[in-house]
């Protein structure tokens, strides 16, 4: 296993951290537990000790979990993570009673890495307002948690204000090669170093949709290399290149992964990609661009929209859902985003555009937004969308404390 260095605190983390958002589960949905165990165990055994959860992981169950699985000493041997569910947090006093409900859930007197959960602008905003600072000065001075940080998933533009905000330790970012230049990307990743944040990727594999299934046009140009890797190789290969990167979360669900991962997390030195491999990269990455149904960059000169659509978003779901499939996660993921449950806002679905034109005129590709967002509607609101809501709200919503 290969180490990297936390800027503030000299943390030696793995570089391949295990993410436990998509444990192994059986046929009822509850988490495999005698699998699970095994895999976590299995990789602090070999070198990982950076361990990140989350309040609504698994139904709630993500942290109790893992309270069980780093019994036996195994708790010692890791940094662990969790966030802060923020859009839940009405008011200051919340803060505390989360936290400290995390705390009994997982076993533990401390957090290592308390990170507010999946900012953007507004929610940041929201919570700022509500304290949170002040919370985590007072959190980390009474030793409930030691580092301060924040997960992303907001635009370019607002990544740096946050950043800029507090005196954070670490921030979470969704990071790989085809989304080099969405939410923080590459401009946020080399910010926040700069200002000796440790950064902690996500979705390195996007939810595992760059490892398999591959499309057979891509997987020709894979094939075209000196050096013979699996599509998920290159991708974690690829966000290890990169020197600012500090550990790379993987949501392993198979005993497998963890061993291939573990593997390839041998050779994850920051640049020891060749220029021709990075080139080759970004012809597959290119070549996803160009299998994408809609030609939206994200580039947000459509936004905003008087109506509140998320114009961006709508898109990058319809792309994901007719590029790599997953349905049933994108659905549930359009409903939960979309309509403002993890954002902590108004509902912004595709549906709610009146057609007013204002996008088009600002589109730089020519898009016929209003009419692609119909298609968008067409797709992701039809029948159930309600009962997604409501289990959205139910998965996380739900303070169960």
């Amino acid at each position: 296993m290969l180490y990297r260095k936390m800027p503030k605190n000299g943390d030696e983390l793995s570089i391949l951290g295990f993410g436990a958002m998509r444990l192994p589960v059986k046929d009822n949905g509850s988490i495999d537990e005698e699998k699970a165990t095994k895999m976590v165990r299995h990789a602090i055994d070999n070198g990982v000790n950076y361990v990140d959860t989350a309040w609504p992981y698994h139904m709630g169950e993500s942290e109790p979990f893992l309270a069980r699985a780093l019994a036996d000493g195994y708790r010692e041997k890791v940094k662990l993570a969790t966030k802060q569910p923020q859009w839940m947090v009405k008011e200051p006093e919340d803060m505390d009673r989360f936290l400290n409900a995390q705390l009994e859930k997982l076993n533990t007197d401390h957090i290592d890495y308390y990170l507010v959960h999946s900012l953007v602008e507004s929610s940041w905003e929201n919570i700022r307002d509500l304290g949170v600072m002040e919370f985590l000065d007072k959190a980390k001075s009474d030793g409930r948690i030691i580092n301060a940080g924040f997960s992303y998933h907001g635009t370019p533009e607002d990544f740096k204000p946050i950043v800029d905000a507090y005196d954070w330790d670490v921030c979470q970012i969704q990071y790989n090669f085809l989304d080099e230049n969405v939410q923080a990307g590459r401009g946020g990743l080399e910010y926040a170093a700069s200002r000796g944040l440790g950064v902690v990727v996500m979705e390195p594999l996007r939810g595992g949709n760059l490892a398999d299934p591959v499309p057979s046009e891509v997987m020709d140009i894979w094939d075209e290399a000196d050096v013979k890797r699996s599509p998920a190789e290159w991708a974690l290969r690829w966000v290890w290149n990169h020197p600012d990167v500090t550990v790379v979360l993987s949501g392993m669900t198979e005993p497998y992964q963890v061993q291939e991962n573990l593997k390839v997390a041998e050779q994850g030195l920051a640049g020891s990609l060749s220029e021709k491999e990075m080139r080759l990269v970004d012809r597959v990455a290119e070549k996803y661009r160009e299998l994408m149904k809609l030609s939206c960059t994200e580039c947000r000169y459509c936004m905003p929209c008087p109506e509140g659509v998320d114009i961006p978003a709508c898109f990058e779901m319809y792309n994901n859902l007719h590029i790599f499939g997953d349905e049933g996660r994108l659905m549930m993921m359009y409903a939960a985003k979309l309509g403002g449950i993890l954002r902590g806002a108004d509902t912004n679905f595709a549906s709610q555009c009146t057609q007013c034109g204002q996008c088009l005129d600002a589109c730089p590709q020519n898009l016929p937004i209003p009419d692609l967002l119909e298609k968008v509607a067409e797709e992701f609101e039809g029948p159930g969308l309600g009962e997604r809501m409501e289990f959205a709200k139910q998965l996380f919503e739900n303070d169960g404390c």
